[in-house]
């Protein structure tokens, strides 16, 4: 069995999130979703998510893509999860490309194209106007 996983904290989901769960799991069987904590999105993202972490889990729990959601409790455990979880390929959108060659040593590493018409910030401002 092919394992893949992807990290982010999947706010206000939309049509762009459900396009990169689609693709990453399209790279292998068993699709992990590593899902940022609150306290993770506040400490070190300084971001406040509308949905708790409880609620946006539900959220992916009901995508059939996903097969499992783990917390992300901070930036250094994706060596871990890796090695925890036996993945395969690790996919994130191409906003980070590069950012995490630094597992390659240990799986494939994949940057996927993001839905460039919609993101959380996009929406976000929208509601704002």
């Amino acid at each position: 069995m092919k394992r893949v996983i992807t990290y982010g904290t999947f706010d206000l989901l939309h049509y762009g999130h459900i396009n990169l769960l689609r693709r990453a799991k399209e790279q292998g069987d068993y699709l992990i979703v590593a899902l940022s904590t609150d306290e993770f999105n506040w400490e070190s993202k300084q971001k406040k998510s509308y949905f708790t972490f409880e609620e946006r889990k539900a959220m992916l729990e009901a995508i059939r893509y996903v097969d499992l959601v783990i917390p992300e409790n901070n930036w250094e455990q994706k060596k871990t999860d890796v090695s925890e979880y036996n993945v395969d390929v690790f996919v994130m959108g191409d906003d980070w490309e590069g950012k995490f060659d630094f597992l390659k040593d240990q799986c494939e590493v994949v940057y996927l194209p993001r839905t460039p018409e919609i993101s959380t910030t996009k929406i976000k401002t929208e509601l704002h106007k």
